[in-house]
């Protein structure tokens, strides 16, 4: 049995030192990383950095009975590139501060730390530095990350017109999916402790659940099929609620056609076995990160065989509001009834 490092035998400079060792720098935009005040970037001329910060708390956005730290560290990095690619951007360095709880050995933070590596590695982003400071509770992680982006060419969420078309990219509702299989696994284990959680068939929803991709493949691709998003989200509060916030930054409404919903078999067997209804489980069900956008209708044509976007409706005057539309042809209005912070 291998033995632990408490952190007070480092302390912070020791930890910092022994995590510095593992981190490769890859952009060349990046001219100073870890151990210094700050890190210096040299954008090119001509390029936008864009800039987001994301939390993940333990016990309010992961459960650590259920969730891996390495995942834990990888998905704190695929959140924050996420809201990159929501912008139309491309990640190139993040900053990650962490406060701790005693309780946590060396190895155990060396391990979060090596599934930030291998996210860094996954989508070419330098971590350049942060901080770290003791907690009195469980475990905080605010990564901050930086992107670029050619001048003018960001996406923002206040771009859709009436008659653009509304996508959503891979599938939904797997991660609210894969959460209920993990809790139930939970209380299980928590009656018997004996009790061994049989995972496999529901591979699929939980891996959406505790790794999740950000889809800077899409943004690749429809830079290659010289398409422009209007407007841009990402998943992570729910498709409703994305919904509604694209139609209020953009004073437009939606349309959204319950039968175009795109969902994966796995996710539609794990809802059926829960009793859950799918269709809610893809309007509320958050922590997708897949990525929402409006383009011209123009752009139909080059869009509609992607195999991995579907276009799920339209954008209409604000007048009409945003409404869910069922196959039998009625409205019903959108509600966010997605995750909520506070």
């Amino acid at each position: 049995m291998s033995s632990v490092t408490p952190l007070n035998a480092l302390g912070e400079f020791g930890l910092i030192n022994r995590l510095q060792q593992t981190i490769t720098l890859r952009q060349p935009s990046t001219t100073l990383g870890i151990g210094d005040d700050a890190a210096i970037l040299s954008p090119t001329a001509g390029q936008d950095t864009v800039i987001s910060t994301d939390l993940l708390v333990e016990g309010v956005h992961f459960d650590l009975t259920f969730c891996p730290l390495k995942h834990v560290g990888y998905k704190a990095v695929a959140v924050n590139v996420s809201d990159v690619a929501a912008m139309n951007a491309t990640p190139t360095q993040i900053v990650v501060g962490i406060a701790v709880g005693a309780r946590y050995s060396v190895e155990a933070i060396e391990e979060m730390y090596e599934g930030m590596r291998l996210a860094c590695e996954a989508y070419n982003v330098d971590l350049v530095g942060g901080d770290t400071t003791a907690s009195r509770g469980g475990l905080t992680i605010s990564v901050t990350v930086l992107g670029q982006v050619a001048q003018g060419q960001a996406v923002r969420r206040s771009g859709a017109q009436s008659n653009d078309l509304l996508c959503v990219t891979g599938d939904l509702g797997g991660a609210l999916l894969g959460l209920q299989v993990l809790e139930r696994e939970k209380q299980a284990w928590q009656a018997d402790p004996e009790f061994q959680p049989e995972l496999e068939k529901y591979s699929y929803v939980v891996q959406r659940q505790l790794r999740p991709e950000a889809r800077m493949d899409i943004i690749y691709e429809l830079r290659e099929l010289g398409i422009m998003p209007t407007s841009m989200i990402d998943i992570s509060d729910g498709l409703a609620s994305e919904t509604l916030h694209l139609c209020q930054a953009s004073g437009v409404g939606a349309r959204i056609f319950t039968e175009n919903l795109p969902i994966a078999n796995p996710t539609l067997e794990v809802a059926e076995e829960f009793n859950l209804d799918p269709i809610m489980c893809m309007l509320n069900g958050g922590e997708d990160y897949e990525l929402l956008f409006t383009v011209p209708l123009a752009d139909h044509d080059k869009i509609k065989n992607h195999p991995d976007i579907t276009i799920i409706g339209h954008m209409v005057p604000q007048s009409e509001g945003a409404n869910l539309i069922t196959k039998a042809g009625q409205a019903v209005p959108l509600q966010a009834q997605g995750f909520k912070h506070f």
